[in-house]
Parts: C-alpha cells; structure tokens; sequence
C-alpha cells in the first residue's frame, strides 16, 4: 500500500483517511503492569531519532495522541502471537492476547513510521507520522528463528545483542546460540573451569577452505568466551524482546576442545588433544562412560540455570565412530550393554542426556541425525540433511524445525564466487531463499502440522567479524523472516523486492552491512 513497507507482510491490512501523530506529549499507556517493560522498551526505541522521553503508565484512560498496549485474553486469541494496530487522529491502540504477541506488535510499529525513526541522532522538527491502518496480523509458524555459531569465530556480546536486536525487527522469535565446537568452548562451566580455560583457545586459524592446498594458517592464537554474567546480559536483553535463547551443547561428536580441557572425556585418555585449529569435523568424539554421562548432566545443570529457554540443543550431528570402532574399552562397554552397533551406542547415550532433560522440565533438539526409532516421544527435530529426514520425524509424530543447508545456510555464498566475500562454495541466492516452501511437498497433509517452523544458520567458518556477518546474513534472514511469518501460497517475490527497496533505507539508517 501507498507509503506503508512492512518486512514481515501483515495478513490483514486496511487502510484509514486518517493519521496519528507522535508527540512529545504522547504517552504509553499498558494495561497490565506486566506490560511496563515493553512499554518502556517502546519509549526507548522512540527516544533516539525523536529526543522525546515518553511516559509510560500502566491504566485504561488514553488521551489525545496516546498510544495504548491492550492485552486482553479475548483479544485476538486465535494464534498465540496474533496482534492488532489500529491508528487514527485519537490515538494508537496495540492489541493482542498475549505479551509475545504485542511485542510483534511494537516492531510492526516501528516501521510504519518514517524510516527516520531508526536514526541514532535527535532529528528536530521532523513531524512523526504514523499512517491511519487497520493491522490484523499473525504468523504461520510459531518457530522463526536465527542460528548463531561462535565456536569457529568468537562474537562480542554488544555484536550478539546487535543481531538480536535486528532479528526482533523482523519478528523472528527464536535464538539458537551454538556455543560449543572442535575450535571452541565458548560458556563458562564454574564445574569445570578448564573448558574455558583450555577450552576457548586454538593456537591459530585455517585461512581458507579445508581443501584448498596447500593450507595456510594465521599463525595467530585465537581466544574468547563468555561469562555466566555475559550470558545472564544476552539472555536478559533477547527476553525484554520476546526472543527466545536456544542453547546448543553439541555431543557426543564436535566435542575436540572440551577433551583437550578433560582428556578423560576422550576415549584415549592417555592421548594429549589441542583444541582443534582447522575446519571440519574431528574424530575425536566423547567416550560414552557413565564418567562422560555425568559430566554433561552437570554442564547441562549450569547451562539451564542461565538460560530460561524450555529447549536445550544438544546436537547429535557428525558424530564419527571411529574411536568407537577402535577402542576395545568401548567394545566391550556395548557387550555388556547388549548394544548391537555404534549408532545404537550414541542412541543409548543422547537417551540418557533426553532423559535428563525432561526430568527437568526442558525438551530436547537435535540435528536430524538423532532420528531413530527409540527416540524419546516429544524430542524435535532439527533437518539439515535433506527432507526425506523431516518426512520421516514428522510420520513418527517429532516436531520439526526446517533448517536444510541448501535453502538456510547463510554462510553460502550469494553469488558468484569470485566476486562474493570468502563463504562456503556453494550458491544461495535471496530468491532461492524467499521462493522456498518449508513444507516438503511429498508429505502427506495429516502430518504437516508438526512442521512447526524453519530458522536460517549462521556457521562461521569462513566470517570473522559482524560486518562480514551482517553481509552474510541480511537479507536473506529478512526473507525467510516473511516466508516464516506469511503464508506460502501468499508471497511474492516480487512485491517483497519492492518492500525491500524501502526497508534498505532503514538497514541504512542501522547501519546494517547488507548486501545490496
């Protein structure tokens, strides 16, 4: 519609003759006091561009020009994020049934105002028009998230909060942080204090791609994690934004630098390991003693304690047997426990890790790979490999996150690769990205509702700093922020790239490093 780009587009919008107008004197209104936060969140994305510090008062009693956060559990309470925004010469009024939904709500919001409201500098005498709209607005997906690897390269939390930010601006609602990995251990364990402090640091870095030859290195220790304070501040600044933290502790595979810190870990104890400096996946792999088993439930212990999230990811991917095969220990650990093979060994062992979980209260995510007919009933699924895999979870009645490498890695390049910054050697364009249907076409329609969203995976190999992050990510994340959000047969291509032209001009604003 005339002057009014929105990224998600909402279901329902009609347009009134008429306009509201921010002023200095507009105040916030919630009517909860569980609402102040949001409202206060409010003011503050407000503040910078228009130098007005609004009030924000919990009531019922709107004045002129008065903007009012109503959540009312007979409002709306179809869909757990629907809202609504109706604007008009009295006031504004944002409404939804729930808190999450609102804070859809408030980022709606931010863009139907002019593009200026994103700049970081007071803009004086610039009048702030918001037009007259009817917005009835919910999402398809209750699943939308970004993926995070600091493991290969280590992110600052202001960089980590600035993702967040951004993503909340699109109405993602899902944050799975990847924490741990072969090149790194990046959360502080009080327990175990040597995962950080052998852990977090590799003695240099791959330059380049794993098969490129003959490899060249940096010759530079690299080192960072974060604190359990650090991690209280992301989690506390994704929760005032209604974002979900996911966190991954990836096991058994993908564990190199948390059995360099504790070679006990290791299925050669005896061996001397260093966190591991190139790319790809190590051999090395958790031994499966009760030892181990009792180890990660007291990591897992201190990782629900910082996070509030109800999913925990614990991985399960490219987990290479190779020790196990080997070790004579570990042979005749599975004849004692009349395991027939190997793959059936990491089922006995992530059972226990799932048990553990929901005993206290959380649910278990993984990677497609931990499919498999013993898996606990209420585990999700993760798909990365291929499609047939989510088929297969949804058939057995697993929710499934669609996270396939070939529509949602954004670490692929975006086009030519000798004229795109350093990134995987494959191609994802943003069309590719925003003309995918999440749902595999081959599934039948009486299991599709257990596909329950998708999020895009930022693995960072190959991207070393938030700028190249940034580039990498956006926009493709702001496509598949709408696929997400709206409905497949709904969507166009097209009418988004025109959107998109508009919402640059705010990504400028931000000082958002997109590709153009």
């Amino acid at each position: 519609m005339n002057n009014i780009c929105i990224i998600p587009k909402p279901k329902k919008i009609k347009k009134r003759e008429d306009f509201f107008e921010l002023t200095a004197h507009t105040k916030i209104i919630v009517s909860d006091p569980e609402l102040l936060k949001l409202g206060e969140l409010l003011a503050e994305y407000l503040r910078p561009a228009t130098g007005f510090k609004l009030t924000v008062i919990s009531g019922f009693e709107c004045g002129t020009n008065d903007i009012f956060l109503n959540l009312g559990k007979d409002v709306l309470n179809e869909v757990e994020e629907a809202y609504s925004i109706v604007s008009s010469l009295s006031n504004l009024t944002l409404s939804a049934h729930t808190i999450e939904g609102l804070s859809r709500s408030v980022q709606t919001l931010r863009q139907l105002l002019p593009v200026e409201i994103f700049s970081s500098k007071v803009l004086s005498g610039f009048k702030w028009i918001v037009p007259g709209v009817e917005i009835n607005d919910s999402p398809v997906y209750s699943w939308r998230g970004m993926h995070l690897d600091v493991s290969r390269h280590f992110f600052k939390v202001e960089e980590v909060c600035r993702l967040i930010d951004i993503l909340a601006l699109h109405r993602f609602n899902k944050f799975h942080w990847h924490l741990t990995d072969d090149q790194g251990w990046r959360i502080e364990i009080k327990r175990y204090p040597r995962l950080t402090e052998v852990g977090s640091s590799r003695e240099y870095t791959l330059k380049g791609h794993m098969d490129d030859r003959p490899r060249q290195y940096d010759n530079k220790p690299y080192a960072g994690f974060y604190t359990q304070d650090d991690i209280r501040k992301v989690v506390d600044f994704a929760t005032k934004r209604h974002i979900t933290v996911v966190p991954e502790i990836d096991m058994p595979g993908h564990m190199q630098a948390a059995i360099a810190a504790y070679p006990e870990l290791g299925c050669y104890p005896d061996r001397k390991l260093k966190t591991r400096c190139i790319w790809g996946t190590s051999q090395n792999i958790l031994c499966p003693s009760t030892y181990t088993v009792e180890f990660m439930k007291n990591v897992l212990s201190e990782v629900m304690k910082l996070f509030s999230s109800p999913f925990i990811h614990i991985g399960g991917d490219e987990a290479v047997k190779h020790e196990w095969e080997e070790s004579r220990r570990i042979q005749e650990l599975m004849t004692k426990l009349k395991i027939k093979d190997e793959n059936v060994l990491q089922n006995w062992f992530l059972g226990q890790i799932n048990e553990f979980l929901k005993a206290n209260g959380r649910t278990s995510i993984g990677w497609d790979e931990i499919l498999n007919p013993e898996l606990p009933e209420g585990t999700i699924i993760m798909n990365w490999l291929s499609n047939s895999k989510a088929i297969e979870a949804a058939r057995k009645g697993h929710k499934v996150i669609m996270a396939e490498c070939e529509v949602s890695y954004f670490d692929f390049c975006q086009g030519k690769l000798n004229e795109e910054p350093l990134g995987q050697k494959n191609i994802l364009p943003l069309e590719k990205v925003y003309n995918h249907d999440l749902i595999p076409e081959s599934l039948p329609e009486a299991n599709r509702a257990y596909i329950i969203g998708g999020q895009g995976q930022l693995w960072t190999e190959h991207i070393p700093n938030m700028k190249h992050l940034e580039y990498m990510a956006f926009p493709r994340a702001i496509a598949l922020a709408e696929k997400l959000w709206v409905k497949h047969s709904s969507c166009s291509f097209e009418d988004f790239k025109q959107r998109l032209l508009i919402h640059n001009k705010r990504l400028d604003i931000l000082n958002v490093n997109y590709r153009k």
